[in-house]
C-alpha cells in the first residue's frame, strides 16, 4: 500500500496520522513508516543496534582514529524529530568521553520532522543555557541542522544563525533536481557565512524504507558537481560532514577520497536521534581511515573554544 503513495500523500497522511486508515496499516507499522520517512531507523532495529553494537570490536586505527574526536556536531532532541531530552543526550555524550555535544535539531521547513520556528528555536536557546550550568565542564553547544531551501538560502533567521555555535546546512527536498540546479544551490549554503558544516551531502540512503512485500528502497544520491562543491567548501572553510548513520554513510568512498583530495576539512557526526546513536561515529571513523582523511583535518578533534574559534 504504502509504494503506491506519491511522497505528497505519504507527508499528508503522516502530518495527520491518517496512515493507519489504510488497510493493513497497524499502529506499530505506522510508527515505523514514519521513522523510516524521517530518514531514522525504525526502533526496533536501533534497539538491536545498540544491544549487540559492542559485540564487533573496532579495527586498531579505527580505534585510534574515534579517541581523537572530542564530540559531535550533529544530534536531535526530542524539540524535533529525536526520540529523547536533551538532557538524555547530553548525558550519554559524556558517558562514552566526549566534551561536547552539538544540538542541531531541524529548522521550520521541515514540518514531517517538527522543525523548530525561531520562536521555539530562542527556548531551546534558553533551555541549553540552563543545562550547560549544570553538566559544565560538559557543554552543550547550540546548533542547528538547516534546510537549505531551493534558491540556497537557509531556512533560518540570519539572527538566529548568528546566535547559534553550530549550522549544519543539508539538503532535504528536491534531492533529484537536475545537477547543474543542485550544484548551484549547494554552492550558495556553503557560500553563506553562517554554515560550518556541509549535511550529508548526497543525501542518499542505502538502506531504504521497508515495503509492505519485504522490499527496501534505498533512496539514489543526488547529482551535484562533487568537486566544484568541495572546492567551495575548501574556500569557504566549510567542512564536509562524514554521516556516520548506517543508513546514510555520507558521502560515499568516491566522493569522501575526492574531498580529501580537495583539502576540505570534515566533521565525523552521528547525526543521532538517540542517545544509543551517539556510539555509531565508529562507522565515520572506519570510513575516514579507509580514505586517508588526515586527522587535523576533523573539526570535531577540536576542543570547543577552538572549534568556535574557528567558527568566528
Amino acid at each position: 500500500m504504502i509504494d503506491t503513495l506519491d511522497d505528497a500523500e505519504l507527508d499528508r497522511r503522516i502530518r495527520t496520522k491518517t496512515l493507519t486508515d489504510l488497510k493493513g496499516i497497524g499502529p506499530k507499522t505506522g510508527t515505523a513508516i514514519v521513522q523510516a520517512h524521517k530518514g531514522e531507523v525504525p526502533e526496533y532495529l536501533a534497539t538491536l543496534e545498540e544491544a549487540h553494537a559492542e559485540l564487533v570490536p573496532m579495527a586498531d586505527d579505527v580505534a585510534a582514529f574515534r579517541a581523537l574526536l572530542r564530540g559531535d556536531l550533529h544530534s536531535h532532541s526530542d524539540w524535533s524529530d529525536g526520540g529523547s531530552p536533551i538532557r538524555e543526550m547530553a548525558e550519554a555524550a559524556t558517558a562514552i568521553g566526549h566534551e561536547y555535544l552539538a544540538l542541531t535539531d531541524h529548522s521550520p521547513r521541515l514540518t514531517v520532522a517538527n522543525g523548530l520556528t525561531a520562536a521555539r528555536l530562542e527556548r531551546q536557546l534558553d533551555v541549553v543555557a540552563e543545562l550547560n550550568e549544570e553538566l559544565a565542564p560538559f557543554r552543550i553547544l547550540t546548533g542547528i541542522e538547516c534546510d537549505i531551501n531551493l534558491d540556497g538560502s537557509l531556512d533560518q533567521t540570519d539572527e538566529l544563525l548568528e546566535r547559534v555555535d553550530v549550522v549544519v546546512a543539508s539538503v532535504h527536498s528536491d534531492l533529484r533536481a537536475e545537477r547543474s540546479v543542485m550544484t548551484e544551490r549547494m554552492l550558495a549554503a556553503v557560500a553563506n557565512p553562517h554554515t560550518d558544516v556541509l549535511g550529508h551531502c548526497t543525501g542518499r540512503l542505502v538502506i531504504g524504507r521497508k515495503q509492505r512485500n519485504g522490499t527496501q528502497r534505498p533512496r539514489p544520491e543526488s547529482q551535484f558537481d562533487a568537486e566544484a562543491v568541495f572546492s567551495a567548501c575548501v574556500e569557504n572553510g566549510v567542512a564536509v560532514e562524514i554521516n556516520s548513520r548506517p543508513e546514510r554513510l555520507d558521502p560515499p568512498l568516491r566522493l569522501l577520497s575526492l574531498a580529501v583530495e580537495l583539502g576540505c576539512d570534515f566533521a565525523i557526526d552521528t547525526d543521532a536521534h538517540a542517545p544509543g546513536q551517539l556510539d555509531w561515529q565508529s562507522n565515520g571513523c572506519e570510513r575516514a581511515v579507509a580514505t586517508g582523511v588526515p586527522p587535523e583535518r576533523v573539526i570535531n578533534t577540536l576542543t570547543a573554544d577552538e572549534l568556535l574559534d574557528r567558527s568566528v
